[in-house]
């Protein structure tokens, strides 16, 4: 077991070409791998080995792996050194329940103010969803779904509303990538924003608001399903 998350560790990592801002280089292919999962939780982060595998000297290193701690991404181990970090079921309840407050407000503040040119970039994503998921392509969706719910967010013309949105940017992406693997609820998802579209055309604002809730509390029901499984294999 040891063996093959190693090698999904070293996978994980390519030296890197540009060595200016080495830290923030550094910093941000990580935190990627981590949010991608090709760095599991409880992967520990050896200095040493980073830097080899990156042909990059132990300095940015070390100053990507504590940036990582103070986002969250990493944690201390009490004999030194650091751990990719689980999710907890009150992160995940806690990133949700937010999530489904704020974008809902975003999909109806969306649904007043947009003109109707305005959706055409939503409906391309829509479709290109759709292209990708009779495809069976599922490992394009994630990043497909994210700039799809960015239109929305933008629609909503609330500057500070995306800010709070996209500080939570980071764990959504690691949500989606979790719930879209599965056809069946990339499915669901896709007659969702095939919803909401209707409902903004009609600028069914209260309807799509409660909808969009809807669709990221379904969203929760299927991470938490993975998260209990996890846990049950780890006693087992």
């Amino acid at each position: 077991m040891m063996s093959g998350r190693a090698e999904s560790f070293a996978d994980a990592l390519r030296p890197l070409g540009n060595r200016k801002s080495a830290g923030e280089h550094i910093f941000e292919h990580l935190k990627q791998a981590i949010i991608r999962g090709d760095i599991p939780p409880g992967s520990r982060m050896v200095e040493t080995r980073i830097a080899e595998t990156m042909g990059v000297s132990r300095t940015p290193v070390r100053e990507a792996i504590h940036k990582l701690e103070r986002e969250g991404f990493l944690t201390k181990q009490p004999n030194s050194g650091f751990a990719v970090a689980g999710l907890t079921r009150e992160d995940i309840e806690g990133c949700f329940g937010i999530r489904a407050v704020l974008e809902g407000y975003a999909a109806r503040l969306a649904t007043v103010r947009h003109t109707p040119g305005q959706l055409k970039p939503l409906i391309r994503k829509i479709d290109l969803f759709q292209k990708h998921l009779e495809n069976d392509d599922l490992e394009a969706l994630p990043r497909i779904n994210t700039d799809l719910h960015n239109i929305i967010y933008q629609l909503s013309g609330s500057p500070r509303l995306i800010k709070m949105i996209n500080d939570l940017k980071e764990q959504i992406l690691r949500f989606r990538i979790i719930i879209l693997k599965s056809k069946t609820l990339a499915r669901a998802s896709h007659k969702d924003h095939s919803d909401m579209l209707a409902m903004m055309r009609e600028r069914r604002a209260e309807e799509v608001e409660l909808l969009v809730r809807e669709h990221i509390l379904r969203g929760q029901t299927a991470v938490l399903r993975e998260y209990d499984k996890e846990q049950q294999n780890q006693t087992d």
